[in-house]
């Protein structure tokens, strides 16, 4: 069978764009249907397409850190994702440059005859209230005050399917899987969640009076309800927001699309030696 692929590199980045210039040569055999990002179309002279696009493909790759590969996952959805890293940790890409070439050819030789692939399923994070919903968050759900710091918090109420934990105020509440755990969760004090686990972590940020952070189950829905300022926020993934007008309810569960990572996986203790 033919296998299209999608190529999509780091912005700005002539090294992730010459690796997609030299991975796109390598498949584009005649039996591989071979685009890239718009951008790198420019760069390296390919045929382009949107990055959302791309999610009717048999395999998208992104290739830069784990921003680009976040990027991606979110306009690609439940379309198989490898992760080539130019970044410094890289919790989500696992493939080193020098070895890009082989495991690409590699999955695409098993995806043409049809083998099974190895990989894992990432859990999203879906935020909504009366009538909307924020895009699928691979990290964290943050619910904030007007601002973060001295007089910008905001009092928010956390309930775990229906039971009420704590209320204090704060600058905001994250919600963070397994995944975000060692991102913007772990600045807040949050703890470390190994990615196998079907939990969800719940953070209160720079509260006065502070709960622990709270492991719950990954199916839990969790109701953050804020009051107590003019205005607060709904952010997923530090990228899509949503304005709030207090009192207000935003609920946080488990999204309907996972994210598939195929190939290689990251040791994850391997890279928590590269935290600083």
């Amino acid at each position: 069978m033919d296998v299209d692929v999608g190529l999509v590199a780091q912005r700005d980045n002539e090294r992730a764009q010459e690796l997609a210039a030299t991975i796109a040569e390598a498949i584009d055999d005649g039996t591989a249907s071979v685009v890239v990002d718009e951008a790198t179309g420019a760069a390296i002279d390919r045929p382009a397409v949107p990055v959302a696009a791309m999610s009717e493909r048999d395999l998208v790759v992104s290739i830069g850190g784990d921003g680009t590969l976040l990027f991606v996952a979110r306009e690609v959805g439940e379309t198989p994702v490898l992760g080539v890293n130019l970044g410094e940790v890289g919790f989500l890409n696992a493939v080193a440059p020098a070895d890009a070439v082989t495991v690409v050819t590699d999955l695409v030789a098993d995806l043409r005859a049809g083998e099974d692939r190895p990989g894992r399923t990432l859990a999203r994070l879906q935020a909504t209230g009366d009538d909307w919903a924020l895009e699928p968050a691979l990290n964290e759900v943050v619910v904030h005050g007007p601002r973060r710091g001295h007089g910008g918090g905001a009092t928010v109420e956390i309930r775990v399917d229906g039971d009420r934990y704590t209320e204090s105020h704060a600058d905001g509440v994250l919600v963070a899987t397994p995944t975000g755990s060692t991102a913007y969760n772990l600045s807040e004090g949050g703890p470390l969640v190994h990615p196998t686990a079907e939990a969800l972590v719940v953070t209160q940020m720079a509260a006065p009076e502070s709960m622990p952070p709270l492991v719950v189950d990954r199916d839990a829905t969790l109701s953050l309800r804020v009051t107590d300022a003019e205005t607060a926020y709904a952010i997923s993934d530090g990228r899509n927001r949503r304005e709030l007008s207090p009192p207000a309810t935003v609920s946080v569960s488990i999204a309907d699309e996972p994210v598939r990572l195929v190939g290689p996986q990251v040791n994850f203790f391997d890279g928590l030696e590269k935290l600083e």
